[in-house]
């Protein structure tokens, strides 16, 4: 008797490898979108000359993220993993560079070209998560995938605050002080991607479909994978209330969380730097500002990922909906307290905390109920559906909040927020206790 590679394979091995690596990557490729988010918005300004552009880097970014993650799927879908994440990682690493072009050549246009090309960096980042539940057990779904969103966090809160360092780099290479950071960034990138192409084998998704399709690897999931589109995706998330619910609750979380952090920079600089423009020759030069600034927004990130492991926990624990309730809640806390307390800048950066806790309950409570509330055939496509609109909804809160924030000021963003919130936590409710009634007279 022989035994065939399939069955000598441990697919729970393969699976915490598969984690560890996954992490691993997250972790490097953090450092990329930490630098973009927290000084994004101030290059933006000064490329274009017009704070009417102050979103603009987010909006692409997201909204390159958006269109990405559909063709990434279908990547996945007929490569694998591997090779989807890979080239996203690749495409991010090329924007890095370009960020740094722009700022030597002082160059609007590449800065755009340069978020696009990150976007792609940002659609991989949020399939790893995905991948993470590719061999889970279900009872694990939530960990695994908690892990992966964890690992960013070293990396995403050392972005913000590689202002300084990267000035010493930068200016050691002969660059600009503010293009220092993003040759973290273009490295951080270039080792997540060698560490992927290399280390990822077997390929986790492509395994799980060999094991589920039987022990010679043929037929059911284990053929040729389905061209999936936008329409089939939500079509198979219609057929699922649980689904679209799940959908809605990871799209909404972020959206409110771009729209609100995507402005803060920009309000925190008119806070803090106009008080002490006259003493330090201009809000451009204001150095207290940006440390301000690069304090928010890494305790912002530190909030998305550091307590991922809670909310994986409490999602295999307390349940799927109960967590998604949990998210919810926090985002209308944190827009509460960040536009109430707008003139406080310990205010906002609590309310930013806030905001990145309650965006991260969300998206893995949402993003585990989805997986699990279709079927598998229709997972991946579902997968890079709800990534398609997650990144729709960002460019969409990045594009609206920079109006919002000339219309009605900082704290009337945060109440127009405050509204789609609201609106999922009753939707998660209601579903909650329908499913409570219906076992109690069960």
């Amino acid at each position: 008797m022989t035994t065939s590679p399939l069955t000598a394979l441990d697919p729970q091995r393969v699976q915490r490898r598969s984690v560890f690596l996954l992490s691993a990557s997250q972790l490097l490729s953090g450092i990329g979108n930490g630098a973009t988010l927290s000084i994004g918005s101030l290059l933006a300004v000064e490329l274009s000359g017009s704070e009417a552009w102050a979103g603009s880097i987010t909006t692409v970014l997201t909204l390159a993220a958006a269109l990405a993650a559909l063709p990434l799927a279908r990547l996945a879908e007929a490569r694998g993993r591997r090779v989807g994440l890979v080239t996203g990682l690749g495409a991010a690493m090329i924007g890095a560079l370009l960020f740094i072009v722009a700022v030597v050549a002082q160059s609007f246009p590449i800065l755009i070209l340069g978020a696009a090309f990150l976007g792609l960096g940002t659609a991989a980042n949020l399939q790893a998560r995905f991948a993470a539940v590719d061999l889970a057990e279900p009872e694990h779904r939530g960990r695994s995938l908690s892990t992966v969103v964890w690992a960013i966090t070293i990396g995403a809160v050392a972005g913000p605050n590689l202002i300084q360092p990267g000035a010493v780099v930068g200016q050691a290479l002969g660059l600009p002080a503010i293009a220092g950071p993003f040759v973290f960034s273009a490295a951080g990138l270039l080792l997540a991607s060698v560490l992927l192409f290399l280390g990822l084998r077997p390929d986790p998704l492509l395994l799980a479909r060999r094991l589920a399709s039987g022990p010679n690897g043929t037929g059911g999931t284990g053929g040729l994978p389905v061209r999936g589109t936008v329409r089939s995706g939500l079509r198979a998330v219609r057929a699922s209330p649980r689904a679209l619910l799940a959908l809605a609750a990871v799209v909404a979380a972020h959206g409110v969380m771009v729209a609100v952090m995507s402005m803060t920079p920009l309000h925190l600089q008119q806070l803090v730097g106009g008080s002490h423009a006259s003493h330090h020759g201009g809000a451009s030069e204001n150095t207290d500002a940006l440390v301000v600034i690069g304090l928010t927004i890494s305790l912002h990130i530190a909030g998305m990922f550091a307590l991922s492991p809670l909310w994986g926990w409490l999602t295999d624990k307390a349940g799927r909906l109960q967590t998604i309730a949990m998210g919810h809640g926090l985002l209308l806390l944190a827009v509460f307290i960040a536009g109430f307390g707008q003139n406080e800048p310990t205010l906002v950066t609590a309310g930013l905390i806030l905001l990145g806790l309650g965006w991260s309950a969300a998206t893995i409570a949402g993003s585990t109920l989805l997986a699990e509330s279709v079927s598998p055939d229709d997972r991946v496509t579902v997968q890079g559906v709800s990534d398609t609109l997650m990144g729709g909804a960002g460019a969409l809160g990045g594009a609206s909040s920079g109006l919002l924030l000339a219309w009605i000021g900082y704290q009337g963003l945060n109440m127009a927020s405050s509204l789609v919130a609201a609106a999922v936590l009753a939707l998660t409710l209601a579903m909650a206790l329908r499913r409570s009634s219906s076992v109690s007279s069960s």
